[in-house]
C-alpha cells in the first residue's frame, strides 16, 4: 500500500535509475566546469525578494506571475530563487570574491529552482538546472569560452540535435536609441492592455511573446542586429569569430531576446527541436548592469543556466529516435555483487564487498540470509557484471566463486586476490 501523500503537482523528482542517469549528467558538467578553471558554490535557496525584483526586472513574467514569495516570522519578503544568476552575483558581491584574485570570478553551482507555472512535459515548479558564470571581465574571449563549455558538455553526453542560437542585445549606449524605435512600431499594433504596458517598460520583452497572435504582427520589426554601435558589433563578430575557430556550429538569431531584464550584448540559446513547445533546454547572455542594478559596483559578467530536466528529455528522445551518437550512460550503481550461502560466509563477504569498495568497485550484496535462487535474483537486478558466490567449502579451501553474470561462466578465484581480479576482469 502506497502513502496516501504524494509530492505537489508540477514537482520535478527523479528516482533510479532515472536518478543515476541526472546523477551521471550533472557530474559530467562539474568535471568540464571543473577544467575550465570554475569553483563551486553552494547557495541559498531562497533570497529576498527584492534581489529578483530588481535583478530580474519586474516586467518580466518570472516577477510579476510566477515567483514564490512569502513572509517569514520576522516579517521579511523572501523568495525561492526563479533562477541562478541574481544569487549568485549576490555571494560573490557578499563574500567579496570579486576582490581576492584576478577576474574574472568563475563559479558554478547548481540545484532546484521554482516557478509557479503550469505545469507541463519540460515545464515544472520545482525544476534543476546547471549554472556557470564568469564575473568581472568584458572580453569576448570569456563570452566564447563560457559558451564552448556548454556546447562541450552536450556533446559529451552524446546529443547531435542541440541548435546553438546567438544574437547581441546592445548596450547601454546603442539600446535606447533602438528601443525608441521599437516602442513607436509596437504602438501600432493590436495588442491587449497588458502587452501595450509592457511596452513602456520594457519593449524588448514584446519580442519575446510566444502568443501566435502577436508574433504574426511581429512580422518586419526592427532588430537590434541593426542598430547595433560600432563596438558591439565589433564585440560580437569576436564571439562569432572565437566560436568558428572552436567548430562551434551557431545560427544567428536577430529575434533572439530570452526572458529576463538584465541581459546585454551576447545572448544565446541551446534549442532541441525534439522536445516541441518546450525546445529550449539552456541558455544565458552577458549582463553588464546587473552588479549596479543590485547595488554592487561595476562588474560585468556573463553565464548560462542549463535545464537538467530537459537535458534529460532530450536523452531520451534521442535514444527513441536513434538519433544519438553514442549512448551516454551513468556509470553503474553495482559491479560486483556479493552472495553468502550459510551464517559463517556472511561476514567474510560483508568484508570482501568493504574491499572492493576501498578499491574503487561498485559492490553491494545479499542481506537476509537469503537462499541461492533469492540471493542470484538480487545480484541479476542489481545489474552487476560479477558475481561472488561464497558458501563453507569455498572458506575451508580459501576460494571464492566468481561468476560472470553475461555469460554465466564460474571460476574459483583465491580470496587474498579477488580485488585485484576483479579490477583486471572488469577493465576488460
Amino acid at each position: 500500500m502506497s502513502s496516501s501523500f504524494q509530492a505537489p503537482k508540477g514537482i520535478s523528482e527523479y528516482v533510479p535509475p532515472r536518478a543515476d542517469l541526472l546523477y551521471a549528467v550533472r557530474e559530467a558538467f562539474a568535471e568540464r566546469a571543473r577544467l575550465a578553471g570554475y569553483g563551486y558554490l553552494e547557495l541559498a535557496v531562497f533570497e529576498d525578494t527584492n534581489l529578483f525584483k530588481r535583478g530580474v526586472g519586474e516586467s518580466t513574467d518570472v516577477v510579476s506571475k510566477e515567483m514564490y514569495t512569502f513572509t517569514d516570522r520576522g516579517d521579511r519578503s523572501l523568495t525561492l530563487r526563479p533562477e541562478f544568476t541574481a544569487g549568485v552575483l549576490r555571494a560573490v558581491l557578499e563574500h567579496g570574491l570579486h576582490k581576492q584574485g584576478a577576474l574574472p570570478v568563475k563559479v558554478w553551482t547548481t540545484g532546484p529552482a521554482f516557478r509557479a507555472e503550469r505545469p507541463q512535459k519540460g515545464r515544472y515548479r520545482q525544476f534543476y538546472q546547471l549554472d556557470l558564470e564568469a564575473i568581472g571581465s568584458e572580453d569576448p574571449a570569456v563570452d566564447a569560452e563560457v559558451i564552448a563549455i556548454a556546447t562541450g558538455w552536450y556533446r559529451a553526453l552524446g546529443l547531435t540535435q542541440v541548435r546553438l542560437l546567438l544574437n547581441s542585445l546592445g548596450c547601454k549606449r546603442c539600446r535606447p536609441a533602438y528601443r525608441a524605435l521599437l516602442q513607436e512600431f509596437l504602438r501600432g499594433l493590436d495588442l491587449d492592455e497588458a502587452t501595450r504596458e509592457r511596452i513602456e517598460i520594457n519593449p524588448l520583452r514584446v519580442l519575446d511573446d510566444k502568443r501566435p497572435a502577436v508574433r504574426e504582427q511581429l512580422v518586419g520589426a526592427p532588430l537590434m542586429a541593426d542598430h547595433l554601435c560600432g563596438d558591439c558589433k565589433a564585440y560580437h563578430d569576436r564571439v562569432r569569430e572565437l566560436l568558428t575557430g572552436l567548430g562551434i556550429a551557431f545560427e544567428d538569431t536577430p529575434t533572439l531576446v530570452r526572458g529576463l531584464d538584465y541581459y546585454t550584448r551576447t545572448t544565446f540559446e541551446f534549442d532541441h527541436p525534439l522536445l516541441g513547445a518546450q525546445s529550449g533546454i539552456g541558455g544565458g547572455g552577458r549582463y553588464d548592469g546587473l552588479s549596479e542594478d543590485i547595488g554592487g559596483p561595476e562588474l560585468p559578467g556573463i553565464g548560462f543556466g542549463l535545464g537538467l530536466d530537459r537535458t534529460i528529455l532530450a536523452l531520451e528522445a534521442e535514444s527513441e529516435s536513434g538519433e544519438r551518437s553514442a549512448e551516454f550512460t551513468p556509470k553503474p550503481r553495482c559491479e560486483v555483487f556479493g552472495v553468502a550461502l550459510g551464517e559463517g560466509a556472511e561476514r567474510r563477504v560483508f568484508d570482501l564487498v568493504a574491499e572492493l569498495r576501498e578499491a574503487g568497485i561498485a559492490a553491494d550484496m545479499a542481506f537476509g540470509g537469503k537462499k541461492l535462487k533469492g540471493a542470484m535474483k538480487d545480484a541479476d537486478r542489481s545489474g552487476a557484471r560479477f558475481a561472488l558466490i561464497l558458501g563453507e567449502r569455498d572458506i575451508a579451501g580459501g576460494v571464492v566463486q566468481l561468476k560472470d553474470l553475461t555469460s554465466g561462466e564460474q571460476t574459483p578465484v583465491p580470496l587474498a586476490d579477488t580485488t585485484s581480479t576483479l579490477k583486471e576482469r572488469l577493465s576488460r
